[in-house]
């Protein structure tokens, strides 16, 4: 019995066997009759595994570790995330929560003020829109000699700051304000700047979608019964331009999570006062690039990358297609 059992087997195993070969031979004839199309996205895949899949890899392992930059790696197990979920006070108390504000006021402010400000410039002739739309995008370009130039004199903390002499002339207030060194401001000054400078890619993105909707659409919608601009944008103009309301979603959420460091060019300090303007980068910051832990920042930098995943994947529900959501 035992022995007809193996010999029933045994051709089983073999058509097994076969059948894998044979899916190998066809996927590497498929991969060979498209090996032209694999030579153009060569380079595209080689920066991708170089600079970001190995790196996230490399990141999730460190996490796990103690690693000091100088001895090697030593396993640690779960110890990093027992400690930042449990333990890192500065994380729990000012990291997380500031992180999450600014996120909430800078990620869907900046969306819906990009999404406003491409529709007003698309209602205006195409010369016209063609500066206005240069005008609105140059701050994204030009955050960096902004700041030293323009924000930095405006919200200086003295008589002389822009602001507050603007606002003591006015007599809307007896005293300078500290915006960059005062924890009650600090977090106010931090959203104004990056809302300013939040016009970028996405913004382009989302005029490029109004500008691409067929107006075909908005002569049928008069004939069913749309009667007001509004009406349109939300029936016509949304529906029809959900794939770039999607790229300009994702990339204000990493523009939301990448600008937390501009607490520290307002406030001219690191850590910022009381850590006012202290979210999840400027926690990576103190770890890897100060106390070089880089275990416990890759840990931090892990936790980040779950959020934006979180955030990415709610942005596809919101603008994704219906299809997508079932596969």
């Amino acid at each position: 019995m035992m022995q007809s059992e193996v010999e029933i087997a045994k051709p089983g195993q073999r058509a097994r066997k076969m059948s894998y070969g044979r899916r190998f031979s066809t996927f590497i004839s498929l991969v060979w009759s498209s090996r032209l199309s694999y030579l153009f996205i060569a380079p595209f895949l080689l920066c991708f595994v170089a600079f970001i899949l190995v790196p996230v890899v490399l990141a999730i392992l460190l996490s796990f570790t103690y690693y000091n930059a100088l001895e090697p790696p030593r396993w640690i197990g779960w110890q990093n995330y027992l400690y930042l979920l449990s333990q890192d006070l500065i994380f729990l108390k000012h990291a997380l929560p500031n992180t999450f504000k600014f996120a909430l006021l800078v990620g869907p402010g900046g969306f819906v003020a990009s999404f406003m400000l491409a529709w007003l410039i698309s209602q205006l002739p195409t010369y016209t829109r063609t500066w206005y739309a240069l005008a609105v995008y140059t701050p994204s370009l030009t955050a960096g000699i902004a700041m030293a130039v323009v924000w930095l004199p405006l919200l200086t903390g003295d008589r002389i700051g822009y602001l507050n002499s603007f606002l003591l002339q006015i007599g809307i207030i007896d005293s300078p304000i500290l915006w960059v060194t005062d924890r009650t401001y600090l977090m106010g000054s931090m959203v104004a700047v990056t809302l300013w400078s939040s016009m970028g890619v996405g913004f382009l993105a989302q005029l490029a979608g109004i500008l691409n909707v067929n107006p075909e659409q908005y002569e049928a919608g008069r004939l069913d019964g749309i009667h007001s601009r509004l009406q349109e944008i939300w029936y016509i103009t949304i529906p029809s331009m959900k794939p770039q309301l999607l790229f300009s979603a994702v990339m204000a959420i990493v523009g939301t999570f990448k600008a937390g460091q501009i607490g520290q060019e307002l406030s001219g300090s690191f850590p910022t006062p009381q850590y006012a303007g202290h979210v999840l980068i400027s926690h990576i910051d103190d770890y890897g690039g100060i106390r070089f832990e880089m275990g416990y920042a890759s840990a931090i930098s892990v936790f980040l990358l779950l959020i934006m995943y979180g955030t990415n994947k709610f942005s596809r529900r919101l603008f994704g297609d219906r299809e997508e959501h079932h596969t």
